[in-house]
């Protein structure tokens, strides 16, 4: 099978980049496939947060090789930008989920994620130099923004992989731990506030204060319950 493959557990949707074969590449197909799916979770008002994951112990090696032409083309309007400001433009909150190799593609739609959680074996490459791929200005700029602009330089000029504990150094991910378990907390918290909170750091309008909602959080605080936040966009 080479396909994503949509997963869903109670709140949580899971993206599941599949390619066996080829170690999770992401081939055109999966290119295109990729913003209209997140249309249709973001339009799901069952789905709070949406994963990013690979199949097999793998998160993904890249774009497919031999398709490399077509999926870089057309700098900003390329298929994998299209498919990167997809993730980066989603309502709901978007975590990577990465195992084993994150490497060019792979990396750019982690980069793309809200947050990005690793196992401790993971390895990580940001690698058009050994391609002689342009990355799309978006690309480079997101990556630069996550890292910062050196890091960025030494990922892109020397295409390097990197280790888990290095890439947390650099800040191109935010911890060693479940992603599974870090979404499940974020689906229990107050859907405005998360979404409030994606708009106003992207440098969008952000939903106005919901009196309802406040009330909830007030009455399960003082209550010492489990908030039951109704609030769904």
């Amino acid at each position: 099978m080479v396909s994503l493959v949509l997963e869903q557990a109670g709140p949580v949707a899971t993206i599941v980049i599949t390619n066996p074969a080829k170690r999770n590449a992401m081939t055109a197909d999966m290119w295109r496939a990729l913003p209209p799916l997140l249309d249709g979770l973001r339009d799901d008002p069952s789905v709070k947060v949406v994963v990013l994951a690979g199949a097999g112990g793998t998160f993904c090696a890249g774009a497919d090789i031999t398709e490399a032409a077509l999926i870089a083309r057309d700098g900003d309007d390329s298929l994998a930008a299209r498919a990167e400001l997809a993730l980066a433009d989603f309502p709901k909150p978007a975590i990577a989920k990465i195992e084993g190799f994150c490497v060019g593609g792979g990396c750019q739609l982690a980069v793309a994620c809200d947050l990005r959680f690793a196992t401790a074996d993971s390895r990580f490459g940001v690698t058009p130099a050994k391609l002689g791929i342009v990355y799309p200005p978006s690309t480079t700029r997101r990556l630069a923004a996550l890292v910062g602009p050196a890091r960025a330089k030494l990922l892109l000029y020397t295409a390097e992989l990197i280790d888990a504990p290095t890439a947390l150094a650099f800040g191109l991910i935010d911890g060693l731990r479940d992603a599974d378990e870090v979404a499940a907390t974020i689906a229990r918290r107050s859907q405005l506030t998360v979404h409030a909170a994606k708009a106003v750091l992207a440098g969008r309008a952000a939903p106005a204060q919901d009196e309802k909602e406040l009330a909830e959080g007030i009455a399960a605080f003082s209550g010492r319950r489990a908030p039951d936040f109704g609030w769904a966009g």
